[in-house]
């Protein structure tokens, strides 16, 4: 069972990995950040309490994220697998998760890690657009849609996330380093844990990641 953790710093490529993930081995995949963003487009209580800690580049408190986490895996379609993408950004996040996954009976099976170097994020980050229908991503000059301005996948309008500005990402870089990145040492512990290089084109990043995946037993 592919019970996937899927992390790196912004702008590393994740979320083009995880849509190949999800059509190859047919899991789904649980983006927060998307769940946000949905509850922001709706306008719900907890939108409008995330949209500003979410352009501002913050993160989200842990009481709300993993409340709606554990609902999340708790659904059929995540009895065969799953990739988290996005979760868990915090050690605390991490050790609730293991919690929840034993509750549930799907407990993380394997954490891949994207490694890409902080110049190569930046020039990622300022030319990133993303569909806010179905989460796919882009890049203006090296993975461009068919048709310019829209979505290849759902036929989308493509938008430049408002967090997506050198401001936003900068504090979201320093988040990074100083809560996620000490979560690779949690998951090194523990024996299931794989970085994988980054820094290439997304064919190679990704038969990469399906080697990592067909490994596990």
């Amino acid at each position: 069972m592919l019970n996937i953790i899927f992390m790196g710093p912004p702008g590393a490529g994740k979320g083009t990995q995880a849509t190949r993930i999800v059509d190859e081995f047919k899991i789904p995949h649980i983006s927060t950040g998307d769940m946000f963003r949905e509850n922001i487009s709706k306008g719900t209580p907890l939108g409008l309490q995330a949209k500003a800690i979410i352009e501002s580049g913050r993160l989200v408190p842990d009481e709300v994220t993993c409340a709606m986490v554990k609902d999340r895996l708790a659904k059929d379609d995540c009895a065969n697998g799953y990739l988290l993408d996005g979760f868990p950004r915090t050690l605390p996040q991490a050790e609730e998760l293991e919690k929840i996954g034993k509750e549930l009976g799907r407990p993380v099976t394997v954490v891949v890690d994207l490694a890409v170097p902080d110049e190569v994020l930046v020039s990622r980050i300022a030319g990133r657009r993303v569909c806010p229908n179905c989460g796919a991503s882009y890049h203006i000059d090296t993975m461009k849609p068919k048709v310019e301005g829209v979505c290849d996948r759902c036929g989308g309008k493509l938008i430049q996330r408002k967090d997506d500005n050198a401001e936003s990402f900068k504090e979201r870089l320093k988040n990074y380093y100083e809560s996620t990145a000490p979560i690779a040492e949690y998951y090194k512990a523990k024996g299931n844990y794989s970085a994988v290089n980054g820094n290439a084109n997304a064919e190679l990043i990704f038969e990469n990641i399906k080697t990592v995946l067909k490994g596990i037993k």
